[in-house]
C-alpha cells in the first residue's frame, strides 16, 4: 500500500483567518491620576495646579498610550483635563480621559476600524480565539459587526473547532 501525503486541508481551504492579535496596538499603557496636582486631592487652585504641571517630567510618557482620571471625588473642571492633555501631547502617543480599560477599548476600536472589510468579501472567516494577549470583548464584537455585512460565512475558535457564528442567507 502506497502511502498518501499528508494534506493540509484547512490550508488549502478557502476559509480565511482574522487573528486580532495581530493587530494589538503596540505601546504601554499608562493611567495618570490627575488628583496628585490637587489641593488636598480634591480642589483645583489653578495657579498651583499650572505650577504643578510645569514642573512634572513628561518625558516618562513618551510612546506611552495614556489614560487620565482623577480617582477622587473631585468635581475638576473640563480645562484642567485639557490642560493636561497639551503637556502630553509632545509626549503620548494616544491620550483619552477614562481608565485604563477604556483606553484599550479605544486602541482596539481603531485597529478594527483599520482592517479591509473588503478582503473578506464573500468568504468564510474564523475568527482565531486563543491568543497570548489579552483581547477586549468588545474588539470582537466590533469585528463581527464589521465583516457580518460581507463575508460569506464566519465562525469563532480554531480550524479543528471552531463555532459558527453567522452564514449569509442564499438567495
Amino acid at each position: 500500500m502506497e502511502e498518501q501525503p499528508i494534506v493540509n486541508r484547512v490550508a488549502k481551504s478557502k476559509i480565511r483567518t482574522i487573528d486580532l492579535e495581530k493587530y494589538y496596538p503596540e505601546g504601554r499603557r499608562v493611567a495618570l491620576d490627575i488628583s496628585q496636582w490637587l489641593y488636598k486631592g480634591f480642589v483645583v487652585k489653578e495657579k498651583d495646579f499650572r505650577s504643578a504641571l510645569k514642573e512634572h517630567d513628561w518625558n516618562k510618557y513618551e510612546d506611552c498610550n495614556v489614560a487620565m482620571y482623577c480617582s477622587t471625588d473631585a468635581i475638576v473642571p473640563e480645562w484642567a483635563y485639557m490642560l493636561v492633555s497639551t503637556y502630553l501631547k509632545e509626549h503620548a502617543s494616544k491620550v483619552i480621559y477614562g481608565k485604563l480599560q477604556e483606553l484599550e477599548l479605544l486602541l482596539f476600536q481603531e485597529a478594527v476600524n483599520k482592517i479591509d472589510a473588503d478582503e473578506y468579501k464573500d468568504k468564510p472567516v474564523i475568527i482565531k480565539g486563543c491568543s497570548e494577549k489579552v483581547i477586549p470583548q468588545n474588539a470582537y464584537i466590533q469585528l463581527v459587526q464589521k465583516l457580518q455585512p460581507v463575508v460569506k460565512s464566519m465562525m469563532f475558535g480554531e480550524a479543528c473547532s471552531s463555532v459558527p457564528l453567522y452564514k449569509k442567507p442564499r438567495k
